[in-house]
């Protein structure tokens, strides 16, 4: 038992994360930078001596019950609805299954074996704060995307989010203990949308793989890849839908200059994209511009730094993102990167010295962009040389740092929560609009 004014130790955190497996390949269906994001600040946690148990849901009955991601990090698949074939849009629907599997498992073990929550998007917020209220440890929260902010911003054709996922993020907003922001412009909308304490909300960047993701030989990179050496390449890394606007990209290369570059496209269909899943090839077509483009699959990470070695450029031109791991992890490896003005991308993007951003998705903007670079070999490479000293403050061990640091707050503050003589005690803090919050203080605030 911990002393008085002092919270206890951290030991093990449960990470929730419904919607997608930390295990599975970025870059198609519902797997993309929040994958990452989970499985590496689960191996930094674990080599500081903090043992992480992710539950996410069992997409296949060949999948172990159990596998172990690296040392001190173990992946729980939780039965929950059909393993195939079930959208994002209808997980709501298996929450309560989700839930009694996490809450199984804590059951079968001794009371105070999770000193904490950590949730990832939503749906898992919303599981995150039954757990907590049972278990009687904090909530900690990264949202990743924001409802309003993604609708705010949508694609032409693309479908918004749903009022229930706005209800849905209100409710884990007022109920989570600490909130984890990638920027301050994420924090700042946590704020104004959704009224969260900008005491409570903490702001970490993500990172990337430093060990992995670094300067290499693009003549062997290209050779490996299978790309001609001689020609430009402006590359896309991501899922194919309408939120990331690869088309963007496509347009832009065909307003460019005859043969001014080759477009490499590397992901698979997602999202609102799986309905067309070949409209970005149909769209090559029409544009005339099939034989300067090339489709490669979602690539591992080995090979995915290869893809940004061989680039001479890497486009991210997403409606919206909360930060932009593709942006690092190609700055990383020497790589400038073109960018939409959007989101977390003004912070990934350092303007004019890594890459450039710009301002909307308008062909002739994006193509103008582009071709100044293309048309400008020594300019890109002093963007080059800057990229991977930009990178290098944001690796994972960094976002480690940030997250320890934000669940040592969340210790304490529920450590320091003490309820005034006739009252019940709660089983979690009282967090939610309307209710009351209790402090050390013994005195009672509605």
């Amino acid at each position: 038992m911990a002393s008085p004014g002092r919270a206890p130790a951290l030991r093990r955190v449960a990470v929730l994360s419904v919607h997608t497996s930390p295990l599975a390949q970025p870059g198609t269906g519902d797997a993309g930078g929040m994958n990452v994001y989970v499985l590496q600040t689960a191996r930094e946690l674990a080599q500081r001596g903090v043992e992480v148990e992710i539950f996410t849901r069992a997409t296949s009955s060949a999948t172990e019950p159990v596998q172990e991601a690296a040392p001190g990090v173990l992946v729980r698949n939780v039965v929950a609805g059909p393993f195939e074939g079930l959208d994002k849009r209808d997980l709501p629907t298996q929450l309560c299954a989700f839930a009694a599997g996490v809450l199984r498992e804590e059951a079968r073990r001794e009371r105070g074996y999770y000193d904490l929550v950590h949730s990832h998007y939503w749906l898992s917020g919303q599981v995150g704060w039954l757990a907590r209220d049972r278990w009687g440890v904090p909530l900690v929260h990264t949202a990743h995307t924001l409802a309003a902010v993604k609708n705010a911003s949508l694609a032409e054709g693309d479908t918004p989010e749903p009022a229930a996922r706005q209800i849905g993020e209100q409710q884990v907003v007022d109920e989570a203990d600490r909130l984890i922001a990638n920027t301050v412009e994420e924090r700042d909308q946590l704020v104004s949308i959704h009224g969260a304490d900008p005491e409570q909300v903490d702001v970490v960047a993500p990172g990337a793989d430093l060990t992995r993701y670094h300067p290499g030989d693009r003549a062997a990179a290209r050779a490996e890849l299978g790309l001609d050496p001689a020609e430009t390449i402006v590359t896309f890394v991501g899922r194919i839908q309408p939120l990331k606007a690869p088309d963007v990209l496509l347009r832009a290369a065909a307003a460019m200059p005859d043969r001014a570059v080759r477009v490499l496209v590397v992901g698979g269909p997602s999202g609102t994209g799986l309905d067309r899943p070949q409209a970005l090839i149909e769209l090559a077509a029409q544009l005339g511009i099939s034989d300067r483009v090339t489709f490669l699959p979602p690539q591992p990470p080995a090979r995915l730094a290869q893809v940004y070695r061989a680039s001479d450029l890497v486009a991210v031109p997403s409606y919206s993102e909360s930060f932009g791991l593709v942006a690092i992890e190609a700055q990383a490896c020497g790589t400038p990167v073109v960018a939409a003005d959007v989101g977390g991308l003004g912070v990934a993007v350092r303007d004019g010295e890594t890459g450039l951003l710009v301002a909307g998705h308008r062909t002739d903007d994006w193509a103008a962009a582009l071709t100044s670079l293309v048309a400008d070999p020594g300019r890109r490479a002093r963007l080059a040389r800057a990229a991977p000293e930009h990178a290098a403050g944001f690796s994972w061990r960094h976002t480690a740092d940030g997250l320890l640091a934000s669940y040592t707050a969340a210790l304490e503050d529920r450590h320091l929560v003490t309820v005034p003589s006739g009252i019940a005690a709660p089983r979690g803090p009282l967090r939610t609009r309307g209710m009351w919050k209790l402090r050390r203080t013994g005195g009672v605030r509605t």
